[in-house]
């Protein structure tokens, strides 16, 4: 990879060849492994090799050079064998005839485990790429929570896809870009492995942003040498007072980073003349007092900009980050950053999580400390349904990568949480019961509503009560999906059965007035079935679902008719509906197009008229079924619509279709948000949908005199589902509104 000397990528060159390849890799995993361990990885790769010899890549090189390189990076971060074994065969199991069981048997369960957790998901069938990459996630997360190695072969693995992106089309880079921003480059952030982090984040935002990227590289080469004159003349005057002093130090200029200049020079709208800490100096010393003995030695040869401190030393970052920063005015009036940390914090910096394997031998002590600072991990799935993956990622985008506020306990102790964060939020942190118990907070010293938004350096005392419980505006109030997640586990709980009889009955009942016998549709298997298919865990957890209204009746009793239809009148069913489709193709103008523009895919049949259906307006990512109508084509229903009949007729006319994942279409759709009628609720939401970069089609608002509430009904253009979903969670945490949902 080029470099320039800001340490941000500039050019791609990576068509070296497998021999060069292997000598760099070899070089890497020598200056650290034991012969006995380096003896494993040669046997890794020799399979490796074996397996993937008559394959090739999008850009022609033979297939092991990406497993090379893979292996390559994690050998930079100096990380365990047994993850570089698995970094070299994480492809096997995926791409050739070798199983888990021949990796099993050969290198062992650890490594077999590790190449498991970065498998893909291909051999299931799904209903669209969404679905198929929303599990692959899931199964990521469940096994980084096992063993967060898993996460670091996978971030190693993006970042050679991504130093080889131009090999792949124009539409495909920019959807593994954008997902590479979202995902994978907070998550090194999230395990401090900020080599990989940036080096993610500025190729994306190459692909991404492509005008945008080169504009900022031509205006950092104008600058460069004024620039490194500022830097060295600090360095040197720094040096110079270090030595005076008798504290031996190492100090270097620090790369800056294109993304992060961007993310500043947009979030602050400022030019690049206005970002203070494009000028940054790093000091690296033996001990935590030298630190800060060089934090002093700073401040008296410059004055410090006020508010520009950071003492991550004292309280340190989620991903382990340990560092003093602080700006002051340096050479020619220029503000210059100074980033201080003894060589442990700056390993920790470089290698991140990584680090725990490599020093792991002789220091027991540190397996405690590793499992707290990774806790998270295991936490999350503590907070979300495992078996819900879009939870699982809009937890990972809304909370994990969000940024911290640290406030203390009435002890003394420090606790982060998601900036955005409510007394409940810390509350549910301490303990659920806590918050379950919760009535009031006290912030230093103060009473303060549970809605109060939370500062760094908050200390917050929690007032409970025996007899308190919770309340349902509370998940418009709480800033964490773990909050939310908590107190709706304490309503499904407290009336599961009370839930599963109510569920169960209005089904019931449900059948019978479509005249549908509800012993023989709600036979085991078939229950099993649609709660499989719903996500809905088991067939109780279904049941209790649509009792307290999670799930709408029709979505699942339209699943349980279709079964039955199918498993009745399967062949009866086709050919009637080939007929109908027959005559259709002979009405439609055009019977030779495929697609009709509306991103469906009709059951195997071309030259068919779709449109959308205007009684539900189905997006991508919703459950979708076809229904034959007498003239008009075939009109797309939500399988939930309550417009769609249960006659036979009509289960006749009803035809499987599909989204179309290559379609590029927006959709309108329905949002209705209820809100506290304050000034400039409207404008709030105006700003986080233009934030969002979302079409706004119509907006209609309306105040009831009576609750002194708004009633916001917006129509809004969307890709599709987990776009909406993400939108009514941005939506739902802006102060004072209650509910959001699709109407």
């Amino acid at each position: 990879m080029g470099e320039n000397k800001e340490g941000s990528v500039l050019v791609e060159n990576h068509q070296d060849t497998k021999a060069e390849k292997l000598v760099a890799f070899w070089k890497a995993v020598k200056a650290y492994l034991t012969d006995d361990d380096l003896a494993k990885v040669e046997e890794a790769y020799e399979l490796a090799d074996k397996a993937h010899k008559e394959q090739k890549r999008a850009s022609g090189e033979p297939y092991i050079i990406h497993p090379l390189a893979v292996a390559t990076t994690l050998a930079e971060l100096q990380i365990d064998a047994v993850t570089i074994e698995a970094g070299l065969l994480h492809d096997v199991v995926e791409d050739t005839t070798y199983t888990l069981e021949d990796i099993r048997k050969e290198f062992g369960e650890t490594v077999a485990f590790l190449v498991d957790g970065v498998t893909k998901l291909n051999q299931f069938h799904y209903q669209t790429k969404e679905d198929q990459q929303m599990e692959n996630y899931r199964k990521m997360i469940l096994a980084m929570a096992k063993d967060v190695r898993v996460v670091v072969i996978k971030l190693a693995d993006r970042l050679h896809n991504m130093r080889t992106l131009k090999h792949v089309r124009s539409d495909k880079q920019k959807r593994i870009a954008k997902e590479t921003l979202e995902i994978y480059a907070p998550l090194a952030h999230r395990l401090g492995i900020f080599n990989i982090k940036w080096e993610l984040e500025d190729l994306s935002f190459r692909y991404l942003e492509p005008e945008k990227y080169y504009d900022l590289v031509e205006q950092m080469k104008e600058k460069r040498k004024a620039r490194e004159e500022i830097v060295n003349d600090t360095m040197a005057q720094l040096k110079k007072a270090l030595d005076e002093a008798g504290i031996k130090a190492d100090v270097k200029g620090r790369p800056k980073h294109f993304y992060s200049i961007y993310k500043k020079m947009k979030k602050d709208n400022r030019d690049l003349s206005q970002i203070y800490d494009l000028y940054a100096v790093r000091v690296i010393v033996d001990t935590i007092p030298q630190c800060y003995t060089v934090l002093g030695i700073a401040h008296s040869i410059w004055k410090p900009l006020p508010h520009r401190f950071k003492d991550y030393i004292a309280m340190p970052k989620s991903n382990m980050y340990q560092s003093l920063h602080t700006t002051v005015i340096g050479t020619q009036g220029h503000p210059v950053e100074i980033q201080i940390r003894t060589w442990d914090m700056h390993r920790v910096s470089e290698y991140g999580v990584a680090a725990h394997w490599r020093y792991k031998e002789g220091n027991k002590g540190q397996d405690k400390d590793f499992d707290s600072k990774v806790a998270w991990l295991r936490n999350m799935l503590e907070w979300q349904d495992p078996n819900n993956p879009k939870e699982l990622v809009n937890a990972l985008k809304l909370d994990i990568f969000a940024s911290e506020v640290f406030v203390f306990t009435p002890r003394g102790d420090v606790m982060k949480l998601p900036k955005g964060s409510v007394p409940l939020d810390f509350a549910y942190r301490v303990h659920t019961d806590v918050g379950n118990k919760c009535v009031g907070a006290k912030v230093n010293g103060k009473i303060v509503p549970l809605d109060y938004t939370l500062q760094n350096g908050d200390r917050v005392e929690i007032i409970t009560s025996k007899n308190a419980k919770p309340s349902l505006d509370w998940l418009n109030m709480v800033g964490s999906s773990e909050s939310r997640t908590k107190i709706r586990n304490w309503f499904k709980r407290e009336n599961k059965e009370e839930n599963v009889e109510k569920g169960r009955d209005v089904l019931e009942k449900e059948a019978k007035r479509l005249n549908y016998d509800w012993k023989a549709l709600s036979k085991t298997e078939r229950l099993e079935q649609v709660a499989k298919a719903l996500n809905a865990g088991n067939v109780n957890e279904m049941l209790a679902a649509v009792g307290f209204g999670g799930l709408t009746v029709n979505a699942v009793l339209l699943r349980l008719i279709d079964i039955e239809k199918r498993e009745e009148q399967k062949q009866t069913s086709q050919k009637d509906t080939l007929v109908l489709l027959d005559k259709l193709k002979q009405k439609s103008p055009n019977p030779n197009k495929k697609r009709a523009g509306t991103g469906i895919l009709v059951r195997g049949e071309s030259g068919v008229m779709v449109r959308m259906a205007k009684c539900c307006n189905p997006v991508p990512g919703d459950d979708i079924v076809g229904y034959i109508t007498r003239g008009r084509g075939v009109s797309i229903h939500r399988s939930d619509c309550k417009s769609l009949g249960h006659t036979p007729d009509d289960m006749k006319r009803m035809i499987e279709v599909a989204w179309d994942i290559e379609s590029t279409e927006t959709f309108p759709v329905s949002v209705e948000i209820v809100a506290y009628d304050r000034g400039g609720i409207l404008m709030n939401i105006m700003s986080t949908l233009s934030e969002l970069k979302i079409n706004i089609e119509n907006i209609n608002a309306k105040v009831d005199e009576d609750t002194k509430n708004a009633v916001i009904s917006l129509v809004i253009d969307i890709r599709d589902l987990s776009q909406l979903d993400f939108i009514m969670t941005k939506l739902r945490r802006i102060r004072d509104i209650y509910t959001v949902q699709r109407a």
